[in-house]
């Protein structure tokens, strides 16, 4: 058991436990481009099936990572309750390994928000939206109002 005494929080066999006086932060990230993808190179990085697993962060990462964001944003339950979420998705150029980009997500909402991951995707690389207003979709306004103009569900 591992105890933090100025924060008022216990951390016991992987559960963050918090305690009265420290309120769950729950907004998503700033976010984080990846300079790597561009418009013009859409077809050879986010274009390509298979390319988000050459950039994506190993696991090991990602969740030590998702523990200490846990722990900063007094959040609670274990970490199997979050996904370690890329707010803006490597599908449409997110930076894969800045904590700028990454959050702990409750698990349901991270899933609702893969589908709308998918549909901006698709309209990039269908030519439907470019990727500086894919990307501008979330970094201009919570996930949920994008969800909401690209027609994908909601929590």
């Amino acid at each position: 058991m591992r105890i933090l005494i100025g924060s008022f929080l216990v951390v016991t066999l992987g559960a963050v436990q918090v305690f009265a006086g420290a309120a769950p932060d729950t907004a998503p990230p700033p976010g984080a481009i990846n300079p790597n993808v561009t418009q013009s190179n859409i077809a050879q990085t986010i274009c390509r099936p298979g390319w988000t697993a050459t950039v994506r962060p190993p696991e090991s990462y990602t969740y030590e990572l998702k523990r200490q964001q846990m722990a900063a944003r007094h959040l609670p339950g274990r970490p199997r309750d979050y996904q370690e979420d890329h707010y803006v998705p490597l599908e449409i150029g997110g930076h894969p390994s800045d904590p700028r980009n990454l959050w702990p997500q409750p698990i349901q909402e991270a899933y609702l928000k893969d589908m709308l991951e998918r549909a901006l995707n698709r309209a990039v690389c269908g030519g439907k939206m470019t990727l500086m207003n894919a990307q501008r979709c979330l970094l201009n306004e919570l996930w949920t109002a994008c969800a909401r103009r690209m027609h994908t569900p909601l929590p």
